[in-house]
């Protein structure tokens, strides 16, 4: 292990003056004094070195304030890379927005393709005809990071994975992320599938501040599935104070990724770093570069709406603005086929799908599209605003919206869990449709989790809240951190 050694003057001084070290005769004595000196001019050299060391642990890595949007630091920020498992944060940018949208909820039933069942490991061993809830995909891909989960979403709201890759390269495009070009939703290995470090910190940016109701659930340390007990591969969540998610990622291709982001003290870091050696290696080049770059953190947000503009620097495509619009894929609405799927760059004619009215009886099951031959199969895109939705139906609008309702805090995600699921039992037709998540703080020196529901507009966090304390449920109404 590299260690950074620093030693002040005045530690020195109290060393000297030590009657051990005076005890000893002088021509030891000098040595000693040697010695120390030469332990300072060492400590001062390492605290320079120690980034330079963080640059051999991975090949590509960048720091972004993200109160400033200021790039601190970069390495190879735009030399391409594979994504591996950093994919499926965009593949959750995507299902998020169609979950704003009305379109899905987190209790939506989704159907598992042979295709989802059969991809390699990891993953939950999905069985083929079988279903899994949206907020059950949801974690097991922050936590587990579980292919055949991904493309299960992929497949039921593109249709297809391969057009739900193109759905994802188009929205990277629309946001402004004009290196990455994504094939499938897992990360899995594909040659053409390609990113760069900032890219994908101009997508950590996006998902924290375009989806802040759903963004909590990458805090989540662990996931229960069937019995089985899954912990989150991002070990910062566990020994970095701070962190508040986001995702690994690793093949044998791209080496060892992870995307991190850390606020305290009113600070806020994005970190990106691509092919480290070891997971262990990416995780401390991470965290030295964090703590090399927080003294250089603003502590204050900038006033501005050109979002991330420091970040693209001088693009060829137009900017994107604060609320970018991008293209989604609605895989149960039929549309007369035009002509063949574009490649990704460009742009079809744009149509709106209707909403999906989910059945409060029973859970809404999403329907995969028709299977075409895919020279003849449509994509089917809807304009859609992470922050405003045009003209949403009555069902969606309940779900839309950067609210809380928060029910109790606690210091073990345990209890936060069995509180949840205790509230939702007791109201189940007020929560119907609303994300649950656990979200972490520190408070005298120990981690709490908050027990928080997700996807509420102000009006109806507060209407909610009211009506659970009607029921003798204590809450709170709260805006998305």
């Amino acid at each position: 292990m590299f260690l950074q050694v620093q030693f002040e003057a005045e530690t020195l001084r109290s060393w000297l003056r030590m009657s051990s070290i005076r005890a000893f005769s002088t021509p030891l004595r000098h040595a000693v004094q040697i010695g120390l000196v030469a332990l300072i001019a060492l400590g001062v050299t390492l605290t320079g070195i120690s980034e330079a060391y963080a640059d051999k642990r991975v090949k590509a890595a960048i720091i972004v304030d993200a109160n400033t949007n200021n790039v601190l630091y970069s390495k190879s920020a735009d030399v391409l890379r594979s994504p591996a498992s950093l994919t499926k944060i965009m593949t959750l940018y995507v299902l998020f927005a169609y979950m704003r949208a009305g379109r899905f909820t987190p209790d939506t039933k989704l159907k598992v393709s042979k295709h989802a069942a059969s991809q390699s490991p990891t993953k939950l061993y999905l069985k083929p005809g079988s279903t899994i809830a949206v907020k059950d995909c949801i974690k097991a891909l922050v936590t587990k990071s579980a292919n055949d989960a991904a493309a299960v979403i992929a497949e039921n709201v593109g249709g297809t994975e391969e057009n739900f890759g193109r759905i994802m390269t188009q929205t990277a495009r629309n946001l402004g992320m004009k290196n990455t070009t994504y094939r499938n939703a897992s990360g899995l290995p594909n040659k053409e599938q390609l990113t760069t470090a900032r890219d994908q910190a101009i997508l950590a940016m996006h998902i924290m501040r375009d989806y802040p109701e759903y963004y909590g659930v990458f805090e989540t340390k662990y996931f229960g599935y069937k019995g089985r007990k899954y912990r989150n591969h991002n070990r910062l969540l566990f020994n970095y104070k701070g962190t508040t998610g986001i995702k690994t990622g690793y093949t044998r291709a791209s080496g060892f990724n992870l995307t991190a982001a850390v606020e305290r003290d009113n600070k806020h870091l994005v970190g990106v770093v691509l092919g480290g050696r070891t997971g262990a290696l990416r995780n401390a080049a991470m965290v030295s570069l964090l703590d090399k770059h927080w003294s250089k953190a603003s502590s204050s947000k900038r006033k501005s709406n050109n979002f991330i503009a420091s970040l693209l620097g001088t693009p060829t495509p137009p900017r994107p603005s604060r609320k970018p619009v991008f293209s989604l894929a609605s895989a149960a609405v039929p549309v007369k086929t035009h002509a063949p799927a574009p490649a990704p760059e460009a742009r079809p004619s744009m149509t709106q799908p209707s909403m999906a009215q989910p059945s409060t009886a029973q859970p809404q099951m999403a329907r995969p599209a028709a299977t075409q031959p895919a020279q003849q199969r449509p994509i089917v895109q809807a304009s859609l605003s992470p922050n405003r939705l045009s003209a949403p139906s009555p069902a969606s609008a309940s779900r839309a919206g950067s609210y809380h309702v928060q029910v109790g805090s606690y210091n073990s995600p345990a209890d936060a869990q069995n509180r949840l699921g205790m509230v939702r039992q007791r109201a189940p037709k007020l929560l119907d449709g609303r994300l649950p998540f656990t979200a972490t703080f520190q408070k005298d020196n120990k981690e709490w989790y908050r027990a928080r529901f997700a996807g509420f507009s102000k009006s109806d966090a507060r209407s909610t809240c009211e009506a659970l304390k009607r029921m003798r449920l204590d809450c709170i109404a709260l805006a998305a951190e």
